[in-house]
């Protein structure tokens, strides 16, 4: 397998208060770009690798794109029979009883029409991502983007468990059914949640191992030209 080496100089000299980055690869194509003398080092990487995507196809093991849209294709379609059991069996139950056990069931219904919609537009948007051809900086965007919703969504849910239980708490103090019902409902949904969502980022987190792995081969050397990122590929 033949391995290509991208050598990306970043030269910090001041001129009209810019500095220049320049990115040369192995076949000697050279391209620079200006940047702010004050950029941060993170971003002056972000703008190699994303001016590296224009100069050569920057790609990584397809095993770590296609189990990212395995695992969304499979936790959405968990996701969709999990909401769409909730929504048959809620409206029966919430037809057949009475009192807080109804309200339960109801919001439940309401609860998992949400996630319904939020299931058939995620595996819509997995569909559209498998077609896709990612390069090394669009991964790695991508990957964060996953795991960085995850940590979000189990902050939501946990805060769905506290509302549910408040409510849950105030209604049996209240005598109020509803209340009651809907705080009880909450808990249930936000506790599957939360377990789901922990589950997914376990299991994203493990998958970019190997990005991150291969990320970490970039390393700063010092060369005569100045600062020197380099990244095999």
């Amino acid at each position: 397998m033949k391995h290509i080496s991208l050598l990306c100089f970043i030269c910090l000299f001041s001129f009209y208060s810019k500095a220049q980055v320049v990115i040369i690869d192995t076949s000697a194509s050279i391209t620079t770009t200006a940047i702010t003398k004050d950029t941060t080092v993170k971003s002056s990487i972000d703008t190699a690798l994303k001016i590296a995507d224009t100069l050569i196809a920057i790609s990584i093991p397809d095993s770590v794109t296609s189990r990212r849209d395995i695992l969304n294709k499979t936790n959405m379609t968990i996701l969709l029979a999990w909401s769409t059991a909730n929504i048959v069996q809620g409206s029966i139950s919430a037809g057949n009883l009475v009192g807080s056990p109804h309200y339960f069931h109801q919001m439940n219904v309401y609860f998992n029409i949400v996630n319904l919609a939020i299931a058939g537009y995620g595996l819509f948007e997995v569909r559209k991502q498998m077609k896709k051809k990612l390069s090394l900086y669009q991964n790695l965007r991508q990957q964060q983007k996953v795991e960085s919703l995850l940590l979000l969504n189990s902050g939501l849910d946990l805060a769905y468990i506290t509302t549910g239980l408040y409510l849950r708490e105030r209604g049996s103090n209240h005598q109020n059914d509803q209340t009651k019902g809907y705080g009880g409902s909450l808990m249930l949904q936000g506790s599957f949640l939360l377990a789901f969502d922990i589950i997914q980022y376990i299991q994203h987190r493990q998958n970019g191992q190997l990005l991150y792995k291969y990320l970490g081969n970039l390393q700063f050397a010092t060369t005569p030209n100045g600062v020197g990122l380099v990244l095999p590929l």
